[in-house]
């Protein structure tokens, strides 16, 4: 089985997440789309705040439109099973990691800013990353098409989360507290999924 340590989170998913999404692939095929649609967004939107790194605009349209791919993966999932998007669930796991993010956040600059948005994203990254792979491992036996799909996804993910990563390097043309910083979100991220409820969401 893949360790999610492979991408430094420090803990694992609770294989009854892997139960649950199995047991209700269509909300998890919804809310798949509504998390592309996010990262896509949310892409865009640190863009704006890096019009003084060329570099890093140029690294966040590319994920953007990587991310917009993967959308109309999934939406073509959706339209194949008959399902209709509806409206987007609350995103649970993200909105207590950025709280935690700006909890932990001493430097309030702009430059610290773009970084910690930069490294939340890394770890989102990362975090799906494992999920496609435990997806794509559940998945061989029952639905060889959409388990290849997750398989694709897995090493997609992995490429953002590195990424991302190297953006923030760029953004602070200095890896070791970048690394400082990841480490310190990661122990956040820990500790929001520990008390996630298992929902048969993409970070539930």
């Amino acid at each position: 089985m893949y360790e999610g340590r492979v991408l430094g989170l420090l803990v694992q998913t609770d294989p009854r997440w892997v139960d649950a999404a199995l047991e209700d692939l269509p909300r998890l095929l919804l809310d798949h789309a509504h998390c592309e649609m996010k990262a896509a967004a949310n892409a865009l939107s640190l863009s704006a705040r890096a019009y003084a790194h060329p570099a890093v605009l140029r690294g966040l349209a590319e994920i953007a439109e990587e991310e917009l791919t993967h959308l109309r993966q999934v939406l073509a999932e959706l339209e194949r099973r008959g399902i209709e998007l509806g409206p987007p669930g609350e995103d649970t796991y993200a909105s207590r990691l950025r709280k935690s993010v700006s909890g932990r956040r001493r430097d309030k600059s702009e430059e610290s800013v773009l970084c910690d948005r930069l490294l939340v994203g890394a770890v989102i990254e990362a975090r799906s990353c494992e999920r496609f792979k435990l997806l794509a491992d559940a998945l061989r036996d029952r639905d060889a098409e959409l388990a290849a799909f997750y398989a694709d996804l897995f090493e997609a993910e992995a490429k953002h989360y590195r990424a991302l990563f190297d953006l923030a390097i760029s953004v602070r043309k200095d890896e070791a507290p970048v690394r400082r910083r990841l480490q310190e979100i990661l122990e956040g991220e820990a500790g929001v999924v520990r008390e996630l409820a298992c929902e048969p969401t993409m970070h539930g």
